[in-house]
């Protein structure tokens, strides 16, 4: 039996079978969360009921009631006519640490530097800490968490406060502390980490044997910093499990690098030089030996600091071209160097970095050729999110799966710019799993001039489904924040679409540094009425044309064309 709908001018048209489907939560579904949705749908003819209640639904019939929980297990049951669907739900609270002292792993601190506990237990008891021979005080404090990440994206919930002890000591004299114990009433804990005070003139140096990602503390919870070209080396000042803190302040994982002692001299920078392929203006720096480096854009301007280096620079030869207008440089510290490369334009194409030997190679990356009335000469990679068997990415309500929207959606917008001269890539182009790393590979050796990344979104389970519908726009790199703003901008203008909003959001497929890279989350697939337009071949069609059109737009207002002939 074939059935119909029209909604907001489109005809929707369904031919399934009338079986009622609660396509999320999973079975046996856990969550902290202290309320969860339902995606589902069932022929808009007869209601559905969530525990009783008749529950709002799209015209196609699709629905996401949001259910209060307890703690422990819930039972929701889902009734459409003679169907009965029976949920089962675990509401867990957030995990505790392992130990309730922390940290629990090897630490290691210069002399002077704090060493901080925290310990997590109930009051009524005394509290002491022992570390070797110190006695640690250790205060307690009520704490709220920090709301995660995620809650920029949902609308944030306070968080329960904790009782926390918390207390730092200083220790001057290098040695091995041993294992920290912890004294609560009569109960011990003893960490199954060492402390130890390293020796400030027996410091390790450590060599990246990869791209180090560096990173602002000691845990992948902490925020990137520029990653470290392999071949860097600085001495290690700290350490904190697996993690070791440089001296010129990111922390990297132990695996990334390789250790010994050794004497570790302030490198010299002498004669700086350039070098021009097709695509990138190459900045040569010869040093005595790899040192730290960190790389911050603005709008037309590309700062480039190497830490530990000390100039003896009397000759430069780095002239104006397609990706420099002028460059400046000082010694804003002893041993700190900063190089700013003002570019043509304020939009930056790329940046990479490397060593070659003992030689930092920074490159930039020239400006696509545009010609007056086609896009030929311009390269864009297009990434269809998630697919294979495994990785659906978030579901519509009626189980169709984000990845085949996300492949049919990069091949209409593929086809469209095609037709405008440019030239496409896709990294994948039908239902086969690709791991992230390759798709981010991708992107960094074929180089394209632009990078679009393109899913739909959901919620995390204490989301306002209803209340959440729109493209959303993500960046990294401020070279790729002009194209995110315009491209945001464009869509929900002309597709006449709401806006979730513009991002900084530390993602893989925002992070290639070789061109802008945008991430595109072009509508919720569970939210029941977007969900319909999502699917829809018509407005399938009008938004891919909609974004091939957003793409030409932003470069010929960024970009100067070529003159007639070149």
């Amino acid at each position: 039996m074939t059935r119909w709908w029209v909604v907001g001018g489109l005809v929707l048209v369904g031919t399934k079978a009338a079986a009622l489907q609660v396509v999320y939560p999973p079975p046996e579904h856990q969550t902290t969360a202290p309320h969860i949705f339902l995606i589902g749908t069932h022929p808009p003819h007869e209601p559905v009921r969530v525990n009783g209640q008749v529950v709002a639904r799209s015209a196609a019939g699709h629905f996401a009631p949001v259910v209060p929980l307890a703690w422990g297990h819930n039972t929701v049951q889902v009734q459409a006519g003679a169907q009965t669907l029976t949920l089962t739900i675990r509401r867990v609270p957030p995990a505790e640490p392992a130990t309730p002292l922390l940290p629990a792993v090897d630490v290691a601190r210069l002399p002077g530097e704090p060493l901080c506990f925290q310990a997590f237990l109930p009051p009524g008891e005394p509290v002491a800490l022992q570390v070797g021979p110190w006695s640690v005080a250790l205060s307690p404090r009520w704490v709220a968490d920090l709301a995660g990440n995620e809650a920029v994206l949902t609308a944030p919930r306070p968080t329960p406060a904790r009782l926390r002890y918390e207390g730092c000591l200083r220790v001057e004299t290098p040695g091995l502390l041993g294992h920290p114990e912890l004294r609560w009433g009569q109960q011990r804990w003893q960490s199954p980490g060492a402390v130890t005070i390293l020796d400030p003139n027996q410091l390790e140096v450590a060599t990246l044997t990869t791209e180090g990602i560096a990173r602002t503390g000691p845990g992948t919870d902490y925020s990137r910093l520029t990653p470290l070209p392999a071949g860097t080396q600085d001495q290690v000042i700290a350490q904190e499990g697996d993690w070791l803190q440089l001296r010129y302040g990111g922390w990297v994982q132990r695996q990334q690098v390789t250790l010994q002692r050794m004497a570790l001299l302030p490198s010299l920078l002498r004669g700086v030089r350039e070098h021009r392929t097709a695509d990138w203006t190459e900045i040569h720096f010869p040093l005595s030996r790899p040192v730290p480096i960190a790389i911050h854009q603005e709008p037309g301007v590309v700062h480039l600091t190497l830490w530990h280096t000390r100039a003896q620079t009397d000759i430069i030869r780095l002239g104006e071209g397609p990706a420099l207008r002028r460059f400046t440089w000082q010694q804003t510290a002893p041993e700190t160097l900063r190089y700013s490369f003002y570019l043509p334009s304020a939009q930056a194409w790329g940046y990479r970095a490397h060593y070659q030997d003992q030689v930092l190679i920074f490159a930039l990356r020239h400006p696509p050729p545009l010609p007056p009335h086609s896009l030929a000469g311009v390269r864009v990679l297009l990434d269809p999110g998630h697919g294979g068997p495994e990785d659906l990415g978030a579901v519509g309500p009626d189980g169709t799966p984000e990845k085949d929207v996300n492949l049919k959606m990069a091949l209409l917008v593929a086809t469209r710019l095609r037709r405008r001269g440019a030239q496409v890539t896709l990294t994948r182009t039908s239902d086969v799993a690709v791991p992230l790393v390759e798709r981010v590979a991708q992107i960094q050796t074929q180089q394209p001039h632009l990078a679009l990344s393109i899913h739909y979104n959901a919620l995390p389970d204490d989301g306002d489904v209803w209340g959440t519908q729109g493209i959303g726009t993500f960046w990294y790199h401020p070279q790729s924040q002009p194209l995110a703003v315009f491209l945001h901008r464009y869509l929900t203008q002309t597709a006449r679409r709401p806006s979730y909003g513009v991002f900084w959001h530390n993602l893989a497929l925002t992070r290639p540094t070789v061109c802008p890279a945008v991430l595109l989350e072009l509508g919720f697939m569970i939210h029941p009425q977007e969900f319909e337009w999502i699917v829809h071949p018509q407005a399938q069609q009008h938004l891919a044309q909609t974004l091939a059109a957003g793409i030409e737009a932003w470069l010929r207002q960024t970009l100067t064309p070529l003159s007639p002939g070149v």
